[in-house]
This record gives structure tokens, sequence and C-alpha cells, in this order.
């Protein structure tokens, strides 16, 4: 696969205005063939600990593996914005994530950071496709992760594939946590995804959303943010993204361990639907 080398981080302003032009066309959907790369990128200290703010975090010397997924993410829009995609990520829909932190990641380590475009295959509402990104300090791969996205009305020749949906085990929640009109704002200052869904009530309803919507990566990373204290220093993540948050909320969370994994949620504020869903491999 061709890889091509960026010279800076892409701006997603610009980039998430052209996502925002119809991509579809009549043909079969179609993704790039290349993998887009990032070498010697400096962390922003700065930025970082005021992720860590936002979604919960305690800041330290190390970094949350939802923040390299969000220094991936420019990388995603970047692949969706290419001529050779009919897929734009507006109107896309991020359906589920995996993540694997192999090692801690040091806030001052210099990062590489490459992203493909793989797996695109029908869907009986359109077509899904995954976004494979990895990080690197030098030759050593330390995270690596999957979102997959769901893009309806996308055409794939083929039959549409059978997706699982993540079991729900309704439980009590054990924390409850409230979501401000403003999270949606304060998230995009800290992830730079400029998806106006989050931020304003016109474009949320334009979507079909009564309300704006914080988006599902902070849910994961609050998640995440709530029982760090209690992961080991390499684990594997899969949440699935079930019910969208409108801003502002209450909602309800919780979390036990099996042994070699953790099974949570982030729910309704009555524990009897789940807003994610996420299965924790830590042995």
């Amino acid at each position: 696969m061709e890889v091509r080398e960026l010279a800076t981080v892409p701006a997603m302003g610009p980039l998430f205005a052209k996502a925002l032009l119809p991509g579809f066309g009549h043909g079969p959907a179609r993704i790039p063939s290349h993998t887009v790369r990032l070498s010697q990128v400096s962390q922003d200290l700065e930025r970082l600990a005021d992720y860590d703010r936002v979604c919960g975090f305690t800041v330290r010397d190390t970094v949350p593996p939802t923040w390299l997924h969000v220094l991936t993410f420019p990388l995603h829009v970047l692949l969706l914005s290419d001529p050779e995609s009919t897929i734009r990520l507006a109107g896309v829909v991020h359906v589920s994530n995996q993540m694997q932190l192999h090692r801690p990641v040091r806030a001052t380590e210099v990062l590489d950071i490459s992203v493909r475009v793989t797996n695109l295959r029908p869907h009986q509402r359109g077509a899904l496709l995954d976004l494979i990104g990895e990080v690197r300090v030098g030759d050593e791969l330390v995270w690596d992760g999957v979102s997959t996205y769901l893009a309806p009305g996308a055409k794939v020749d083929g039959e549409p594939v059978v997706v699982e949906r993540a079991a729900n085990q309704s439980s009590t929640p054990i924390a409850q946590w409230r979501l401000p009109a403003d999270l949606g704002r304060q998230y995009r200052r800290v992830s730079g995804d400029p998806n106006p869904i989050h931020t304003h009530l016109l474009a949320a309803r334009a979507f079909g959303f009564a309300r704006p919507l914080i988006h599902g990566m902070w849910t994961h990373a609050r998640l995440l943010a709530a029982i760090e204290a209690k992961l080991p220093d390499r684990y594997r993540v899969e949440v699935s993204f079930t019910k969208p948050i409108l801003l502002p909320a209450k909602v309800g969370a919780w979390w036990r361990s099996t042994g070699d994994h953790w099974d949570a949620a982030v729910t309704t504020i009555d524990g009897t639907k789940p807003h994610l869903i996420a299965n924790i491999q830590v042995g």
C-alpha cells in the first residue's frame, strides 16, 4: 500500500467543510487505497492537560489511549475528504471503536502516526468501513485502533454483513454524571473535531437530533477515566456506541471486573438503556 507522508497536521476546519459536500454519486462506494502518515509528532502538553481535564483523567506523565485516537483523527478526516473517496465523514455514524495500548506512552515521547481505510463492506443501511490508526515510537508499535463507521446510503456490491449488537447487561449505575450544555464545545476545543452537530442546534436538527449531542469518543474517554486507576499498563478496549447523548444530560455508568476483563457501560440515569457498551481485556 502506498504511504503518503504529510508535512504537518491537516487543518480539520477546511477539510470538514469539504466533507459536508455530497460524495456518494450513483455508482459503488470507493475508499482511498493509500495510507497517510505523520512523522516526528511532538505532543502538545498544554492541550493534553486540557483534554485530561475535560474527559476526567488524572494529569500524569503517561497519556490516555483515547488521546492517541484524538491524534489520529485529523487523518481520518483527510482520508475521507480525498478525491478517491466517495464517502464523506459528515453524515457517517461512528458505530464502534477498538483500541489497544501496547505499553504506557509518555507525554514527552515523539510519535509517528498513520491511518488507512479498509474493509469496505455492504450493510443493510449502506456500507461499513474501518479506519485503522497506528502510533509508533521509532519502530515500536505502542497503540493501534480501529474506528468502524456506517455510511448510510452508500452502495457496495455483495450481501449485507450481519453485525452482532453488543449485549446489554442491564445494571444499576454506580456513578452519575451531569453533562453541561457546552460540553460539546469543550470537547471540540481539546479534540479539534469540528463537526457542528456537537455544538450547534440547527446543525444537530439538520441531522435529525433535537439538540446537540456529545461526541461518542468523549463518552468513551470519560468511562475509561472513571476506572483508569484499576487498569494495568497494557489493555485492549472495545466499545459500541448504541444511543446518542443529547446535551445537556444526566447519565449513569457502571463497571465490574470479571477476572481477565472488565464489563462497563454508560447508560440512561436509571440504567435501563445503554449509550455505550464497553469490554476491556486486561489478561
